[in-house]
């Protein structure tokens, strides 16, 4: 049974780099991993493309052809690989049990109201695959609680539109810390509890505005918390502990984590996962990336150096073995004396 990642997100949220950081780090961890890229417009992909479908249709050739702008260029793509499912059903056949990776188009409407892309995703489904949608929020939208409320009512409706294994990530939590002290706590902003605490503060950031929708932004917080659906995971993608922490959520929720028997012939990262020793907390996540950041880095930066320390030594060690043998070999070549070796043996008498 094959299992599957679908990749959304706005624009700028990093959907490209996490597939990229994800394929690396599946392959480390001895996971078969291949990535398709189903947005027609992403002509520059920085992971190796398993599958392409910019080999089925091309945003640029719709637009001239169709005169059409980008978003409506997009949508049409869509419809047009949703008419021709068969080329996608035919590809994913060719990668047998590969854990597959789909960056998906940044616009947001094709995983709001429009159905194309879901369609899509059930033939997948139908295929055999076990699916679990991630929805990638640049983590900037902390910094502002317009864009915070916004990205939750984005997120509550993507997860109602797709109606599949659900994860929302806050992204590039690594350069949070750059943007200012946020109100609160980040285990506020990803468990989503209590969101009339911040009302107060969106009333702050545009007090003219909001105060001729003070009750819709009410409504809008007792909607989000009403439904109980929206929480976030986060993701520094260069870390190797955030990646494992996410790949492992990630693997509960798909089902990956349960596919295998218990035995002698799990690997180390089937054991992590079942043992669960690659949780991290987000309290963890609050003071490595906003708390204490910069002791955290400095710490890895003395343990980069005494890696590499470790990596030099062990190269010369090796170069420096390796041409003992080589001088070695070159006594053993020099050619001997003309006449014998110009030692006489003498022997004695029995």
């Amino acid at each position: 049974m094959p299992f599957a990642q679908l990749v959304l997100g706005s624009p700028g949220a990093g959907k490209s780099t996490y597939c990229n950081g994800m394929h690396q780090f599946m392959s480390a961890i001895g996971r078969k991993c291949s990535v398709v890229n189903l947005d027609p417009a992403n002509d520059r992909t920085t992971y190796p493309c398993a599958l392409d479908v910019r080999d089925l249709i091309k945003l640029e050739e719709i637009m001239d052809e169709d005169n059409l702008g980008p978003n409506g260029g997009v949508l049409y793509a869509l419809e047009e690989l949703e008419e021709n499912i068969e080329w996608l059903e035919q590809g994913l056949s060719e990668l047998g049990e590969d854990y597959v990776l789909f960056d998906c188009p940044g616009q947001v409407e094709l995983y709001t109201h429009h159905s194309s892309l879901r369609n899509i995703f059930f033939k997948i489904q139908k295929m055999g695959y076990r699916l679990v949608v991630m929805h990638l929020s640049d983590s900037y939208c902390l910094t502002l609680p317009s864009l915070y409320i916004s990205n939750l009512i984005l997120s509550l409706r993507a997860m109602l539109q797709m109606d599949l294994p659900h994860l929302n990530v806050l992204t590039k939590i690594d350069k949070l810390s750059q943007y200012g002290p946020l109100p609160f706590n980040l285990d506020f902003y990803t468990e989503v509890h209590d969101l009339s605490y911040l009302l107060p503060h969106l009333r702050d950031e545009s007090p003219v505005i909001s105060a001729k929708f003070e009750g819709l932004n009410a409504a809008i917080v007792d909607l989000v918390e009403g439904f109980g659906l929206v929480g976030f995971e986060t993701l520094a993608v260069e870390d190797k502990r955030s990646m494992m922490h996410l790949l492992q959520v990630i693997d509960r929720a798909g089902g990956y984590a349960f596919g295998g028997a218990e035995g002698a012939n799990d690997t180390v990262w089937q054991v992590a996962m079942r043992e669960g020793v690659t949780t991290m907390d987000i309290k963890d996540v609050q003071e490595r990336w906003l708390d204490a950041k910069d002791e955290y880095d400095e710490q890895e930066r003395k343990e980069w150096a005494e890696q590499a320390k470790i990596r030099d030594e062990a190269e010369k060690a090796k170069e420096a073995e390796l041409a003992g043998d080589d001088d070695d070999d070159d006594l053993e070549s020099m050619p001997l004396p003309a006449g014998g070796s110009g030692i006489k043996i003498v022997r004695k008498n029995q």
